[in-house]
């Protein structure tokens, strides 16, 4: 599928935008596709992409993601239409509905029918960004106005989806998808399922694009590489709520990952283990090791997605950073 295409993700817990503005610019450098930036309840990502966009010339920026609890529609597009000027038209919207946890727990929102949620604003900020009126549905008696900046109806958007539903409004309006901690194996007839829901929606619409990949860590000494990897893993898994516990079990890992869930009562990003009997999710979800295991491990990704997104644990050391960037972009 992807025919050696490389991006890069980070996680919302990576909160060093220094770090993060440097990783940016190596990327670029090394010749990855796409670099995308988190938001959760750290950084507002938006303003680290302008500062990435002016410092680099080629690599593609993504909003990875921003919660379509947190903004409005119209906020969404005017950011959107900006960061398409900026950025010289490199920029990718990524939108998706979160957590419960997230939502409630820090937008002080209620976590009601996220699929709609996700239609419904996925569809105004398509709308603006064409160029047409905004559409009104809690004030119908005002005049709805149109974005104030030239239409930019090439900008990408690329929705996070992980659920039955969430992921049917990515393959009916989305142009890419992105799904959070997919097993390599599953993610093949994941994507198939998809593409049988967009050619059902929308005969005539391009092919979603497809950007996932591992969590992933090259480092000198691999049993240190793994380490990193399984944290990051294990914290997802028994600390983000229960989406992606949720998910990866649905994949065919439920038992690995009740595991997972009892050997780490006390989550932590930087202490998390994978017990031995669920060392299979980590071989799934993680591409880990010397600079040549992660080349090795990462080639089956690129029969799985059309880019292969890796995914760089948050507050690892520099060199190991810079490592792993050089080893999943010289393993195309």
């Amino acid at each position: 599928m992807s025919a050696g295409r490389r991006g890069v993700g980070l996680t919302p817990m990576e909160t060093r935008r220094d770090v993060i503005v440097r990783a940016a610019v190596l990327a670029d450098e090394l010749g990855y596709e796409i670099f995308a930036v988190p938001e959760g309840w750290g950084l507002d990502s938006t303003p680290v992409l302008t500062e990435i966009a002016l410092r680099t010339a080629r690599i593609r920026l993504a909003s990875g993601i921003l919660s379509v609890w947190g903004r409005t529609p119209a906020t969404l597009a005017m950011t959107a239409a900006t960061l398409h000027q900026v950025s010289g038209g490199r920029y990718v919207l990524g939108l998706g509905a979160s957590t419960k946890a997230l939502v409630e727990g820090f937008h002080d929102s209620p976590f009601e029918h996220p699929a709609a949620r996700l239609r419904d604003v996925v569809t105004r900020v398509r709308a603006l960004l064409d160029g047409q009126p905004a559409r009104l549905g809690h004030a119908p008696a005002a005049r709805p106005l149109r974005l104030g900046q030239p239409p930019a109806p090439e900008v990408p958007i690329w929705v996070a989806a992980l659920g039955p539903h969430t992921t049917r409004v990515a393959a009916e309006l989305g142009d890419g998808w992105i799904p959070a901690l997919a097993a390599r194996d599953h993610l093949p007839s994941w994507t198939a399922e998809l593409t049988k829901l967009r050619e059902a929606a929308a005969p005539a619409a391009r092919p979603l694009t497809i950007a996932a990949g591992p969590i992933t860590v090259a480092d000198d000494d691999a049993s240190a590489a793994r380490g990193i990897a399984a944290g990051c893993i294990a914290w997802y898994l028994s600390a983000m709520g229960n989406v992606y516990a949720r998910s990866v079990s649905g994949q065919g890992y439920a038992a690995q990952v009740q595991a997972i869930i009892a050997a780490n009562p006390r989550p932590s990003p930087e202490r998390g283990t994978i017990p031995a009997d669920a060392q299979i999710v980590l071989d799934q979800l993680a591409a880990c090791g010397t600079s040549g295991q992660v080349r090795e491990q990462l080639q089956p990704w690129d029969h799985a997605a059309d880019i292969v997104t890796i995914l760089l644990p948050p507050g690892m050391p520099w060199h190991t950073i810079e490592a792993t960037l050089r080893a999943a972009a010289d393993s195309r």
